[in-house]
């Protein structure tokens, strides 16, 4: 005897007419829509209202295009770079080496670079910029920023710092440069190149970049025999400064000139390292050369040739050096009546220490001697004769190049 459920037979029926009911819910609702969608053209023309397409518009069973809106949009771009840019560009000019072409007499612009005006005063504007821009010139022009030209005057160069002051008359200037400081400037610092590259048709152009390196030494051969003479302190920028830049500005954010552009790696493997001599190593030489003509160093008296340039014959058989001394400077030749004639120095003396400070070469004297000794100051000098090591003090004297 099995037991039924009266009521499932109920339940089954009610399931089976509720789904009929949402079925055909359904299928009516797709049907009304596409009737609807249909029916949208013929009814435009009996609705009182448009209907709007989403390209454009239909009215009255045409479909028109929604106008087209214009905006002028103004854009201030002025910023800190172009208000520094803006507060020294007057001020950066270009440089024009004239030499003589010719035994008939006859002359030509034998080169441009560039220079920066500094100070105006007693109706004189000053121009500094690089020594081999001005080097062997016969005659120098300033073109200032309107392409005007007037002559000027060398007053001084300097080989050694790379650094040349100009004279010219002050009523064709309208603005000078500030210098900055040069000894604040931190690595990223952004900066920015201002010069005539590739000459005059390139005037007053503008070149921005980052300061890649603060305390970089560069040598410097002056004699062009393939011996370096100088270790130049130099500032490092990605900023481009190519040939015509040379003597322009280097300039930080706040306008301010904190170098003087004076060399690029011109190498094809090499891009973005460009050098600016620090304005506050500039200032002091830029000084010497507008007052005196020429920069005021102390001075020796002697020829000199670093111990690495000597065979180890020489170092021994002439110099007769101890065998553990390797680093130093022999004496060539002294000059009569100089501070190191003075203090008793002699040829093949081998100076090894200044004030106790060790010299390794001839780069290393110039730049202990130029860099933190006066004229007038003494100086201790430790050096090697016949083998046996002696102190000597001497009192400095101004040497000129």
């Amino acid at each position: 005897m099995g037991y039924y459920d009266d009521h499932y037979g109920q339940y089954r029926q009610g399931q089976k007419n509720r789904r009929g009911w949402f079925l055909s819910a359904f299928v009516g609702a797709i049907l009304g829509a596409l009737l609807v969608l249909i029916s949208i053209p013929a009814l435009s023309d009996i609705l009182p209202y448009d209907i709007a397409s989403e390209n454009g518009q239909v009215q009255n069973g045409e479909t028109k295009t929604a106008p087209t809106v214009q905006q002028n949009v103004s854009v201030d771009v002025t910023s800190q770079l172009t208000k520094a840019i803006d507060k020294v560009s007057d001020a950066v000019v270009g440089v024009v080496n004239i030499q003589e072409a010719n035994f008939w007499s006859q002359s030509s612009a034998e080169g441009t670079g560039s220079g920066v005006i500094y100070k105006k005063e007693n109706g004189k504007a000053f121009v500094v910029t690089n020594h081999h821009v001005v080097e062997n010139a016969s005659q120098l022009e300033i073109s200032l920023k309107d392409g005007t030209r007037v002559p000027a005057k060398l007053l001084g160069s300097d080989i050694l710092m790379d650094l040349a002051v100009l004279e010219i008359d002050a009523k064709h200037v309208k603005k000078v440069a500030e210098f900055g400081n040069s000894d604040t400037v931190k690595l990223g610092e952004p900066v920015i190149a201002i010069g005539n590259p590739l000459g005059l048709q390139f005037a007053g152009s503008v070149t921005q970049g980052i300061i890649s390196g603060t305390n970089r030494t560069v040598e410097v051969d002056l004699d062009q025999d393939g011996t370096p003479d100088w270790n130049a302190e130099v500032l490092q920028t990605d900023a481009a400064i190519n040939p015509g830049n040379s003597g322009g500005a280097l300039v930080n954010i706040e306008g301010q000139v904190i170098g003087i552009n004076s060399m690029k790696i011109a190498q094809e493997e090499v891009e973005g390292i460009g050098f600016s001599i620090p304005i506050n190593s500039a200032i002091p030489v830029i000084s010497d050369l507008e007052k005196y003509g020429q920069v005021r160093r102390p001075y020796m008296g002697v020829e000199l040739r670093s111990l690495s340039d000597i065979s180890s014959y020489h170092l021994q058989a002439t110099l007769h050096l101890p065998k553990d001394v390797t680093e130093g400077v022999a004496i060539i030749q002294v000059v009569p009546m100089s501070p190191a004639a003075r203090a008793g120095l002699k040829q093949f003396d081998v100076i090894v220490a200044l004030d106790g400070q060790k010299v390794r070469d001839v780069l290393d004297l110039r730049k202990y001697l130029y860099t933190k000794k006066s004229i007038g100051d003494k100086m201790k000098v430790t050096f090697y004769r016949d083998g046996k090591k002696h102190t000597v003090t001497m009192e400095l004297e101004r040497e000129s190049f």
